[in-house]
Parts: structure tokens; sequence; C-alpha cells
């Protein structure tokens, strides 16, 4: 154990006494050298060597006058001599030192002066030897104290991936596999971690594998299970003749080393790749990535691609800083004046209790308990000061794992989560212990977080922990769409939709994502503790289109109320293999509080910043707790828009360019049944496609057009074998699409059903109806130009963000849910509609001064054309005018103001439908 600092001080006043007028012989270094270790309560010839051989560059030999492997490498110089010399000639000895081995400390000294490197940190510091104690804490790695910066791009993280990971993949290689792989890789995970932050003394598994094992390899797997039951035996019930280096392990309990695993075997190859695991600094490790950099190694393509799979801690503070931290910040500042309700402040820290339903690998536990444990170590100092003699430090320490649960399907994250909370405590315990110079560890392991391996949305999370008792529940739940589901998941949503006890059951719940099983699951749970909160991360979809109107009207009516959220954001890695999805994070409960917050990203890839709002409704809005219900007609008296045209061909119906050229050279008769064709895609990039429209086509002139027969053909052959019902029937009219919605006469207004989201407006336009609308297009027959320029102003591209779906990122219009549900000026002047019609046509009219650029290039925000753009917010300042309006301050509040003419609307229609 070490030594408090206030010994190590004395110590080293002591030493530094002692040595003042001392000469400076070699033959006096070693004892010099002795003395200093001993400052920091460590005996030098365990840890170091004196005089070590080592080739330089031209294969010279040279000397390391004392080495520390892995640690320290030390260069003395006679007293008055040149230190810059001491550090070049300590890296001309780099060349010849195992990479393993390689010092992170290079420390030179004149016995008058310590100058020390920190290869790491890239520091150096410099002072007397009567400085000594006034710099212990410089060498905190020498007496037991290690701090390190963790960083969670820190390339010690990729490595130790791919290490264990390659190890990971020997051990199943040679059958070792499953269950008893992954504890292995925990246990041993565990044990390098151990040595490198003070649990273990420094390099001890380390010194025991190279020392003790068989280069071959052929005895390694032997040791190890030995050292893994004598780290689950207590040190009074080890055998007494034990072996030295094996009785220096502690007891370490936990239940980590209980289980009795086969013996594994290993090689000279699987040797070296666990001392090249042991050679990194594993306390470097971001506690934020300690899950997935775990579960990483059990994937070759996640390791491939680490970052995809882990949750930056950037990301995971979005959600617990305002589900709870800022708030007990707050409060903190507000008591730590007051030495009474300090202490009940920090009593009232022990007591909360924290669950993630779908854990992982621990990491949103494993920042949340970090967090926790920085705030009470702010606790600690306003209660306890430093200067005051501390005899206990771990009595000062009241939080501990034992207030965490989780709850994870798999086995190995569940375990991974387990060993990640032991490991950040751990790493609190030293932080604690460096402040107040106390060492302090909970070793043997003793409480420990509850984390079960189960189906979240199959058991009573009541069993996991009391439902009196818990405070706040936390996570990011699986991100998977409807489409995409086993059936299982499926299973599983039937019973949390269906079975609930306190909510009233869903039936539509197929067509919602896989995430909002724990949204029902969680306000369910609630219902018997009103005090909790809870704050998941979630798909986007969740807030957007039909979902909203199928998820949230339920849970409304349970009581749930929105505190905080943050609006779409890009939720993505800061590792390697840089994964980013769409989501949002949605924290809520069943108590109203006057205090609810926004966060709103004007990039989605920046910073948000925070709006204060009077109520968050489910499209996390300020606004009312409106639900747009998807309609089959207009709210409004509007034409009705049409889906196109549905071929369901196989291709066969449809003909590119080139195709259509080909068949008219065969057969030009066919040119009176080819029209040109549009899905949205052609449609804005004003690609040529063309079909085979045969709705007029006489059977006697149809079978005088062989190419043409033998294309309906195939697609009889596809509608026959196919798996659906009504594409089967179809099968009797191939010549014809399985749906057909074609306007006869006039022009109708075309709008791609999707959009890139990086578009200010989506292109809309007009299409005389001799071109054949595919069912990628929305159709708008009759439209006019007052149509026209409302359907495409910045008022229904606010409404279509917000009630349309997405695919992928990128728009999904929705004809029922955000066309029929657009709630038009009511009443608007005819000088009102006059001025939008007048600049609806300004801009078909600068559309038109590019007859050869699509609507993709005249839409793109970095080559939209000025007075497109100019016409474009001429048509927004008439439409704006025509709800009488003349200015927003930001979209919300444009969706906000259309949120409440939508409610007027519905009611007016539904007191008429009465």
């Amino acid at each position: 154990m070490p030594l408090s600092w206030n010994e190590i001080k004395s110590r080293a006043i002591a030493f530094s006494k002692a040595w003042e007028n001392e000469t400076s012989e070699d033959a006096e270094a070693k004892s010099f050298w002795d003395g200093f270790f001993n400052v920091f309560g460590i005996t030098r010839k365990r840890v170091a060597s004196f005089e070590e051989p080592v080739k330089k560059l031209g294969a010279k030999q040279g000397f390391i006058d004392l080495f520390w492997k892995g640690i320290l490498l030390v260069e003395h110089k006679s007293r008055g001599k040149n230190l810059d010399r001491a550090y070049t000639q300590a890296l001309d000895y780099f060349p010849g030192i195992e990479e393993r081995d390689l010092p992170k400390y290079i420390l030179v000294s004149d016995f008058a002066r310590f100058r020390l490197y920190d290869l790491e940190e890239k520091e150096q510091h410099e002072f007397d030897l009567k400085e000594l104690h006034k710099n212990v804490h410089l060498f905190g790695f020498v007496a037991g104290y290690q701090k390190h910066k963790t960083r969670e791009e820190d390339p010690v993280n990729i490595k130790a991936a791919e290490n264990m990971g390659r190890l990971h993949d020997q051990l199943k290689e040679i059958g070792y596999d499953g269950h008893q792989l992954e504890l292995y890789l925990v246990r041993l995970l565990f044990c390098l971690f151990a040595e490198d932050t003070g649990i273990f003394e420094r390099r001890i598994f380390q010194d025991y594998i190279e020392e003790r094992t068989c280069e071959d390899g052929s005895d390694l797997a032997h040791h190890l299970s030995t050292l893994f039951q004598i780290l689950n035996t207590q040190e009074n019930r080890r055998l007494k003749n034990l072996d030295e280096q094996l009785a220096a392990f502690p007891y370490v309990n936990g239940k980590l080393f209980e289980e009795l695993l086969p013996t594994a075997s290993f090689d000279r190859k699987m040797r070296q790749t666990l001392l090249d695991c042991c050679a990194l600094d594993w306390s470097r490790i971001s506690p934020a990535i300690f899950g997935s950099l775990f579960q990483s190694i059990m994937d070759k393509t996640a390791r491939r691609n680490l970052g995809a799979h882990y949750t930056s801690e950037k990301n995971i503070l979005k959600l617990i800083k305002p589900l709870f931290l800022d708030e007990l910040w707050e409060e903190f500042n507000k008591v730590k004046s007051n030495r009474n309700k300090l202490t009940e402040f920090h009593q009232k820290l022990r007591s909360l209790k924290f669950l993630d339903p779908a854990c992982g690998c621990g990491n949103f536990l494993v920042i949340a308990y970090r967090e926790l444990r920085l705030l009470e170590l702010e606790v600690i100092r306003s209660l306890h000061d430093k200067r005051q003699q501390i005899l206990d430090v771990q009595a000062l320490i009241k939080l501990d794992v034992d207030q965490f649960y989780g709850i994870e399907i798999e086995e190995f994250p569940a375990q991974i989560a387990q060993v990640a909370l032991w490991l950040v405590d751990h790493q609190m315990n030293m932080q604690v212990s460096e402040e107040f110079g106390l060492y302090f560890a909970r070793i043997p392991l003793r409480a420990g977080g509850t984390i079960i391996c189960a189906n979240a949305l199959q058991i009573d999370w009541n069993d996991v922990v009391p439902i009196k008792e818990l405070s706040y529940i936390m996570g990011n739940p699986p991100f998977i769409g409807k489409n995409f589901r086993t059936e299982q998941q499926d299973n599983d949503m039937q019973k949390t939709f269906t079975s609930a006890t306190n909510i009233e059951p869903l039936k539509l719940y197929k067509s919602l994502d896989f995430v909002t099983a724990w949204y029902y699951r969680a306000t369910d749970y609630m219902q018997k503790n009103k005090a909790i909160r809870v704050a998941f991360v979630s798909t986007n979809s969740i807030t957007q289109g039909e979902q909203v109107s199928i998820l949230w009207p339920p849970l409304l009516k349970a009581g749930l109320i929105i505190y905080f959220a943050h609006r779409t954001f890009s939720w993505s890695s800061e590792a390697r293999g840089k994964a980013a999805v769409h989501v949002v994070i949605i924290g809520f409960g069943l108590q109203n509080t006057a205090a609810k917050t926004l966060f709103v990203y004007d990039d989605i890839k920046g910073e948000p910043h925070s709006i204060a709002a009077k109520n968050i409704n489910p499209y996390l809005l300020d606004a009312p707790n409106a639900i747009v219900v998807a309609r089959s007609k207009p709210l409004c008296g509007v034409p009705v828009m049409v889906n196109g045209n549905k071929p369901a061909d196989g291709g066969n119906l449809l003909l590119s360019e080139l195709e259509k050229d080909e068949l008219l050279k065969t057969e030009p008769s066919a040119v009176n049944f080819i029209r040109p064709f549009s899905m949205g895609d052609e449609f804005i990039n004003n690609i040529p496609r063309f079909c085979l429209w045969l709705v007029d086509c006489p059977p006697n002139k149809l079978r005088e057009l062989p190419h043409v027969m033998k294309r309906v053909e195939a697609v009889k052959a596809m509608r026959s074998a196919s798996n659906d019902a009504a594409t089967r029937k179809d099968a009797a009219t191939p010549m014809l699409f399985q749906a057909i919605r074609q306007c006869k006469q006039g022009n109708y207004l075309a709008l791609p059903q999707v959009s890139s989201e990086n578009r200010a407006y989506i292109p809309t336009g007009y299409l005389p109806c001799t071109h054949i609308s595919g069912n990628k297009l929305q159709t708008i027959p009759g439209a006019g130009l007052y149509e026209f320029g409302v359907v495409t102003s910045t008022m229904h591209m606010s409404w279509m963000k917000v009630t349309s779906g997405r695919l992928e990122s990128r728009y999904q219009y929705s004809a029922k849910l955000t066309y029929n549900t657009f709630p038009w000026p009511l009443n608007p002047s005819k000088k009102q509609q006059q001025a939008v019609e007048s600049f609806a046509q300004q801009v078909l009219d600068a559309r038109a001064k590019y007859p050869e650029s699509s609507l993709a290039d005249l839409y793109d925000p970095r080559s939209m054309p000025p007075e497109l753009a100019k016409a474009h917010q001429n048509l927004d300042r008439a439409v704006d005018a025509a709800y009488g309006k003349t200015t927003f301050k930001t979209e919300a509040d444009r969706v906000a103001f259309l949120f409440e003419l939508y409610q007027q609307y519905v009611s007016k229609a539904d007191k008429g439908a009465k």
C-alpha cells in the first residue's frame, strides 16, 4: 500500500539533507538511488536494476545506470555535469530496448539537481535536490499514485482493442470459445488494468509472466489458472509456502475469479501477444470507451471499426447533465457554505439509485458514476480542509457502485459493465487518494453494481431494483428500425405494448421503432413512483411523422411530461471508424416542472444552444401537445394529392433512353405507347427515362410488337412468382402498371417523395399529364400557382420537417401526414392570393433562365442562382402575409404557430362532423 503524501514529504526532506553535502562518486550512486526509492516506500531492487546492459545503435554495448522496465530510465552524472548530455545518452539506449519495456519517464540527475521527462505528456520538470519534497507529486508513478489524463482518442485505446482482439482470435482458433473465453478475457483485462492503476503492484502481472513462464508459452495457461485461484483466495487462507511472486497479488473477490474455468493453452506467439498487452498503459483508457473497447475485442468487424460501437463521453453527458447532474451541481453550490445542509446533500447523493435497462457494456453507468464521484469530491473538499489531518479517506467517501443497476441481454457486455464500474471506481478512489495523500482502494471488492443478464422487455424491472428506491432511468436502447427487427424483438414489443399494467395497450406497435418499447415500459413502471425521471437516446423518427401519432397519445394520457430534449443531432463516435446516426434525447417523467429546456442544433454536427420552453410536445417543439393524425383527405379545401403510378414490373415496363432508342429501331410503331416517365430521382436530376404506357393499346396492336410483348411476358412471370397475393393477382394484366393514378388532362404539380435534407425547399414543379409519374412522386392534379406557391414555401417546409418521416437523413414526404394535415391560410384576401401567385411565377421564371440546369442544380445551396433565392424569399414573405404574419424569430416559432392553427382547424372540423 502506498505511503501517505505527508510521510513521503517527510522522507524526502530527510533524504535531501542526508545527501546535500555528499560528493558524487559513482560508488555512491547505488546508495543514492536506493534512498530515493525508499522515499516513496519502494524497495528499489524489487522493481529496478543497476547497469542494465543494452545494445546501442551501431551494435555498441551500453549500460543503463538504472532501469525500471516499462516505467523509468535513470541516467546520472557527476555533480555539476551537463544534464542535456545525460538526456541524450538516455535516448541512445532506446533502440536496444524491447518496445514493451520502453520507459514512460526519463530521470537525469547530477546528485544535486533532478530533471524529469514525462514522455507521454511531453512535459519536463527540473528542480534542486533540496526541493524534492515540494515535487514528490511528480513521482506518483513511483509511489503507486497513478495519475493520467484519459483521452477518448488516445491511440492506446485502439492498440488495446487490437492486441486483446488478436489474443481473442488466437484462443478461439485453438477451440477455447464461448462463455469460458469471454470470462477469461475479462479476467485478463482486469489484471492488465490493475497493475497500471495501483490495484496490484506496478508491473507485477507482466513480471510474473516474463520471469516465471517459458518463452514458448507452454506453461503460461497453468500459471494463469493458478493466479486466478490466488486472486480468489483470501491472504490468510493461502498456502504458507506459496511462491513469493504469487503471494504478492492481493485478494480481489467480487466473484470475478470465482468460477473455475477450463485450462487454456498458449504458444510462443500467444504469450508474446499477452506481453504486448502488458506493455500498454491501461490507466490511460478512457472510462467512456471501456465497454465498447472490450466488446470490440470479441468482434473482428467491430474491432476494425472501433467507434461505430461506442458512445462518446460528450454525447453521454448530453443526457446525464440535464437529467440530474446540472441540478445536483446547482444544489451543491447553494448549500456548500452551510456545513449541515452540505452533509445532508452528501447523504442525498448516497441515496440516489440509477438504472440503465439496456446498459450494454455500461458506458452510461460508468460516466454517471464518475461524474457523481467528481461532485462528491467537491463536497468532501468543502467539508474537510486538506490542511487537516485525515486518517481514513475511506470514511469520507459515501458513494459506491452499488447505487447503479443495469440490464443487458448479452452475457459478455454484462460482465464488462460490472468490471467497468469497478475500474472507474478505482480510478476515482485514486483521485481521492491523490487529493488527500492517503492511499485508498476497495480491494477486496465488496459492493458492486447490479448488472443483470436478461431481456429488459421480458423481466420485471422491479426485480432488479425496487421501484420505490429508484431515482433515475437512463440509456440508449437499441437503434433498430421497424423493418429490421428479429422475431424475438417482435415478440418483445408485443409483450411490452399489449401487457402493460398501468397504461393502455397499443395495437399498432409494429409500425414503431424498437426503442419505443423502453418508453412504454418506463412510463408503465413509473406509475408506482412518480418521482422517477427518465432520459433515453432515441432514433429521431419517434418524433416525426407516423410514429408520433401512434406512440405518444397513450404516453401523454398516462401523464408523461417531457422535461428536456435535444432535437435531432448527429450521434457520432470520436474514435476511429466514426459512425453517426441522427438521434434525439428525451428526458421525461410524471411530475410537472416549471423549468423545461430544449437543446437546438443549428448544425446537427455542432454544439446546441438551449432555450427555455413552456411545454415540450412529442415533436420536440415549444408548443401544445397536439398530435398530427394522418388524414385520407386534405384538412383544408385544396386540390387532392395523389401518389404516382406504381409499375411493380420488375423493370420490364421501364426504359432508359438507350433502351427506348433501341426498341424504336426494331419496332418504330411502339412510339405511340412510349411516354416520358419519372420517379423522384429522375424528376429532381432531370434524368431521361421512359415507360411503356399500354393503357389504351388495342390487343391487336400489342401483338404486332413482339419486343414489347416479350417485356409484357416478363412482367407476367415476375408478378406470378411474387409472394404478395395482390401482385400475383395483377399478373392477369401484365401490360399495365399495377396502380394507375395518372391524370387525364392538363398539368399536375409533382413533388418528390424523398429529397435531400440539405435543400431549403423540396424541388416542386409542373409536368404535363403525358409525362407519367412513378410512385416515388407525389402529384397534385389541377394545382394552380397559388397551390404551387404555398407548397414550395418555407411555411410548408417547416410543417413537412416535423410531420413527415425520414429515409436515413433525407426528407420522406407523406401526403397523409403532411399535405392532408397542413393548415393553409385561413380566408386569405384576393390581394394576398394574387401576391402569392405573382411570386410563385417569379420562382418559375427564375428557373426558366437555366434550361440546362436540373432542379438538383438549382436547389443545391452551393449553386442556387441569386435570382431564384430572391424569388423564394419574396414568395415566403407573401405566404407569411397570407397567414397574417410578417416574421418569425425561429423556425420553431413558425411551427408552433402552425400547430396552434392546426388545432383550431381540427377542432372546427370535429364540431362540423358532429
